[in-house]
């Protein structure tokens, strides 16, 4: 005779999966496959996505090269060679098979929205150790949240405590996607990525469902990469809160303007070499007739220019940063994919930058720093790379 209850929960071992290097496929394109990729992607996972269609951040990954995607609906035999797998279509008849495949190919597997018949639990399905505090009575409220430049580390104490208590979350692509992979299973996620020249919620849309989760009750965090408003666009949502009426907070981030600098051992200011820096967006070159920035004025300063979304116009800002004063050798470092494990440093110079982003294929996330300050990292004054930063030093033309 048996001597376990029927109404005993099913045992669980605790056991971490060291899957770096390791192939999971996440089957799924939405919200939910999103945050799983994400957390396999930090554990350093090899993830293939199989959907048809895929959220914008997902497609961010798999241009970026982070994750590969298989662009069709689930078939047999996508599971093989394997180590784990993850069910998120949310499509009941779906999700059941990719499940049963997995028990057939002996692959332990995560079923998003039944964890009952998943092999595998991660901890946002894992059975809470206490409850979090209820909404019940409390009006909604949105909170801006600046996640930071990458590393989700970097996120303020304020910043971690919203996410925490948050119903909805509505997020950028540039956000840390650890943090997305670490909410609750409850929380409703909702991709807002703008990617480069590509797919973009229109920002009427996000102003939309962040009132209108407000208004159903709901903690709402707006969780955006850096800080809201550094080009973040900030702003613009706390005044359709305000205009609908809804409380509204901002809590700061670390901008990566100063933040992957930092990080990258190059200070953006430096005692006795400059007196001034600023930040600039680069998503339009100089000439462009929606550009609003003084180009001549930039090139005239002496100190630092941190140049934010410029990968695209790179070699455009340069020669006018030559044009209108600074010396073509002057000093350049660009950091990609800043405070994460993936960082790389090259550093060149306003004449060569152009070339070098080519030759290094270089792509966004990027930012790219102009000054004297760039060779005080050189000479080991401002500290040696970090973070397993690889640095790159392109030879003069």
């Amino acid at each position: 005779m048996s001597t376990t209850s029927p109404l005993r929960p099913v045992p669980l071992h605790p056991v971490g999966l060291r899957l770096q290097g390791r192939r999971v496929v996440v089957v799924g394109g939405g919200p939910a496959a999103y945050r799983a990729a994400a957390g396999l992607l930090d554990a350093d996972a090899l993830v293939t996505v199989v959907s048809a269609t895929v959220v914008p951040a997902l497609e961010s990954m798999a241009a970026a090269g982070s994750a590969s995607w298989t662009r069709r609906s689930y078939a047999s035999g996508d599971l093989d060679g394997a180590w784990y797998a993850v069910a998120a279509t949310g499509e009941a008849a779906v999700d059941e098979v990719v499940v049963g495949d997995a028990e057939d190919r002996r692959i332990f597997c995560t079923r998003l929205d039944d964890r009952e018949n998943s092999s595998a639990l991660p901890d946002s399905l894992l059975p809470p150790a206490e409850e979090r505090p209820a909404h019940e009575g409390r009006s909604g409220r949105v909170v801006l949240v600046g996640g930071g430049p990458g590393d989700p580390g970097l996120i303020t104490v304020r910043g971690q405590q919203a996410l925490s208590l948050a119903d909805v979350v509505v997020v950028d692509h540039l956000a840390p996607r650890t943090l997305v992979a670490g909410l609750r299973p409850d929380v409703r996620l909702v991709d807002a990525s703008k990617l480069p020249r590509g797919r973009a919620m229109p920002q009427e849309q996000i102003n939309e469902v962040l009132v209108s989760s407000a208004r159903e009750g709901k903690q709402v965090v707006r969780l955006k990469g850096g800080d809201p408003f550094v080009f973040g666009r900030g702003m613009e949502e706390v005044l359709a809160c305000v205009a609908a009426d809804v409380p509204v907070e901002v809590v700061p981030g670390v901008t990566s303007a100063v933040g992957v600098p930092g990080i990258a051992g190059i200070p953006v200011t430096h005692r006795g070499l400059t007196h001034e820096f600023v930040v600039v967006s680069g998503h339009v070159p100089p000439g462009h007739p929606q550009s609003l920035v003084d180009w001549s004025a930039i090139g005239r300063l002496r100190g630092t220019v941190v140049v934010l979304m410029g990968v695209d116009t790179a070699a455009a800002i340069a020669a006018a940063l030559v044009e209108h004063g600074r010396r073509p050798a002057t000093p350049v470092a660009v950091v990609t994919d800043g405070t994460t494990a993936r960082q790389r440093t090259i550093r060149t110079t306003l004449a060569d930058l152009g070339g070098t982003l080519r030759d290094e294929e270089v792509r966004p996330p990027a930012v790219w720093i102009v000054g004297e300050v760039v060779d005080l990292a050189a000479r080991g004054c401002a500290g040696a790379p970090q973070r397993g930063q690889r640095e790159v030093r392109a030879s003069s033309s």
